[in-house]
């Protein structure tokens, strides 16, 4: 599991049978500060709820299909949770002390 901020969002014209219903955006990954650190990529949204700016919880390659309840769904990064803000302050003040 990684730590991201969704940036923003993608639409998609047509997409693959098995992508209706789910959003898919675009993330920032984060370092233990909540810096910005790597390139940016596509996640799907298994929650449904993640919005621009959330900073969220991400899954990647083998365990990202299983963040839905459907089979099949071809996807190498899954959003499985949004970090609520009391969260960000904890692993803030963890990183300081750590530094």
């Amino acid at each position: 599991m990684k730590i991201a901020r969704v940036v923003g969002t993608v639409v998609c014209v047509q997409k693959e049978a098995a992508l209706q219903g789910i959003k898919l955006m675009v993330m920032q990954p984060l370092d233990a500060a909540l810096r910005a650190d790597g390139p940016l990529y596509i996640a799907a949204d298994g929650t449904g709820q993640a919005g621009r700016g959330d900073t969220v919880v991400v899954v990647h390659k083998g365990d990202a299909p299983l963040a839905f309840a459907r089979d099949g769904v071809p996807v190498d990064a899954s959003i499985i949770g949004i970090v609520d803000e009391s969260s960000i302050q904890q692993l803030l003040m963890a990183s300081a002390m750590e530094g």
